[in-house]
């Protein structure tokens, strides 16, 4: 069941995130675990965060605007519906979305794709604090 999260959600957020982090290994760890932890707070607090939690899973998507900032699933909740799901909830009151992904995240990406969004721009990643090239991804619902 997708619902909007609460802050009591933001350890079971951290974990996802700091999980799929260290599960990356194209993806720099610049952030420890409480830092991650205190992200997911702040994104509690200052963003529309809906989160998924169900036997076996987790997983959460935070909103600013017309900005997805974050979309993390726990591996058992992957390619199982869970993440298209919580993008068509943030689809639901808006008419475009935006986002960034970035370019080695090939996962990502093409399931960005596969649920209408367009790369409007690719960047070579210095404007990220990775430093990993990316691309902008854009959602309209006239598409």
């Amino acid at each position: 069941m997708i619902r909007p999260a609460e802050i009591a959600d933001a350890p079971a957020m951290a974990e996802v995130l700091s999980g799929w982090i260290d599960g990356t290994p194209w993806m720099p760890r610049i952030h420890t675990y409480d830092e991650d932890f205190a992200f997911c707070q702040k994104l509690i607090g200052t963003r529309d965060v809906w989160v998924v939690d169900v036997a076996g899973g987790f997983g959460f998507l935070a909103r600013h605007g017309n900005s997805i900032d974050a979309l993390y699933l726990s591996p058992d909740l992957s390619r199982k519906g869970w993440g298209t799901a919580l993008l068509d909830t943030a689809k639901l009151d808006r008419d475009h979305l935006t986002l960034w992904t970035f370019q080695a995240n090939i996962d990502a990406a093409s399931f960005y794709i596969a649920n209408d969004f367009h790369i409007s721009d690719v960047t070579n990643g210095m404007g990220n604090a990775e430093k990993l090239p990316d691309f902008h991804m854009n959602w309209s619902r006239e598409n």
